[in-house]
């Protein structure tokens, strides 16, 4: 029984992080109708600032660093929030309803931001800076005036023209601190607080701390996810915009700011789960290619815009990758006589990479009996 035991716990705990991200996709995927395929790289800029918080409470001493990872959770849903409201204001407000423009742009912006993380430094962000103060503040002045958009897009490569110059005469002045990327290609890592370090023993195996926060996390994400959409007035609106668009505008809800609002809140998710992944691996600019596909298929397994569903399927995914890629599964059947032939097969999977295979493969063959998912929609949503 203690393997089957350890094995259900890994499996959860890997769930518990596929569930925690495919919270934010399928608000934004079920709920809104868009493909972002940046979703992963908002769990990455999570995982990156909760990189950042522990190197500034390294800085303050051993008892402030064992609180560090309760700032880190806040910081990462901050930080992927923002992202998430300035992509979805210059970029997905203008692609509703066209789910395939919104994939192609969601898959160009995941690549800006994979380039940005290994590349920034001081001299990008002051570019930046420099653009936003410049650009944003001409249009503060512009719309008061009532200038036409033509003066806008002028001060926009205005501004962009002097931000490149600027950018480049403090290249130029050679000081390495200024010019060095903060973080580069490589993977980072992240310490782990000393109570979250050793597990719970349980036999010959041992129940680590790190995933059992995780797994309490999760719970906590759920339960606050599901009170905001079901008991708070913004959740009654996201799904009353959900349902019926037209009418919702009506009626006088503010269609474009709860558009806004519930993608910075699955974005915001995305940054949570970014923070948990760090507590289990090193973090890189391809950390989330390593779960955008996992995710997705918990949410259309799910059923999609279901939050039970959502959790279902990532709970058995998630037991189901750790048992055939851990090799679980194919030693308790093959003490099994009439099952060898079937551990034999399970043995063939028992890696990481081929237990997605075997994953994907029944996925899609249980999307052929059930094309809708474990819980399909039902009433008007399903016309929309």
């Amino acid at each position: 029984m203690l393997p089957i035991l350890d094995g259900l716990f890994n499996g959860i705990s890997i769930g518990s992080v596929l569930l925690i991200a495919a919270l934010g996709l399928a608000i934004v995927f079920g709920l809104m109708g868009v493909i972002n395929l940046a979703h992963g790289e908002l769990m990455m800029l999570g995982g990156y600032g909760t990189f950042v918080v522990q190197n500034v409470f390294k800085e303050l001493g051993e008892p402030w660093f064992n609180l560090y990872i309760f700032f880190a959770i806040p910081v990462a849903f901050i930080v992927a929030a923002l992202m998430g409201l300035i992509l979805e204001r210059s970029v997905i407000r203008f692609l509703y309803g066209r789910p395939l423009e919104t994939l192609l742009a969601t898959w160009g912006v995941s690549l800006i931001l994979q380039q940005f993380v290994r590349s920034v430094n001081w001299v990008m962000v002051i570019g930046m800076g420099v653009f936003c103060l410049l650009f944003f503040g001409a249009m503060f002045f512009l719309r008061r005036l009532r200038i036409g958009n033509w003066a806008l897009w002028l001060m926009g490569w205005l501004s962009l023209g002097i931000a490149i110059v600027s950018g480049i005469l403090i290249g130029k002045t050679g000081q390495e601190a200024l010019t060095k990327a903060w973080f580069s290609a490589r993977n980072v890592d992240v310490t782990a607080p000393e109570w979250l370090r050793g597990g719970v023993p349980l036999g010959n195996f041992q129940l680590p701390y790190a995933r059992l926060f995780i797994i309490g996390l999760t719970i906590i994400a759920v339960v606050g996810i599901y009170w905001f959409l079901n008991a708070s007035d913004w959740g009654l609106r996201i799904r009353s915009v959900t349902q019926n668009r037209t009418m919702s505008s009506c009626l006088g809800i503010p269609t474009a700011q709860v558009d806004a609002l519930t993608f910075a809140l699955g974005s915001g998710l995305a940054g949570i789960a970014g923070c948990a992944i760090t507590l289990l691996g090193s973090v890189g600019p391809n950390t989330g290619q390593n779960y955008i596909v996992d995710t997705f298929m918990v949410v259309v397994v799910g059923g999609v815009g279901n939050l039970l569903g959502t959790i279902v399927a990532a709970m058995a995914i998630g037991i189901l990758s750790y048992l055939i890629g851990s090799g679980t599964l194919a030693v308790l059947l093959v003490q099994v006589e009439p099952l060898k032939p079937l551990a034999d097969m399970f043995l063939f999977f028992a890696t990481t990479s081929m237990a997605k295979v075997l994953i994907f493969a029944l996925i899609i063959a249980f999307l052929q009996v059930k094309p809708a998912g474990i819980f399909p929609q039902k009433g008007r949503t399903v016309e929309l």
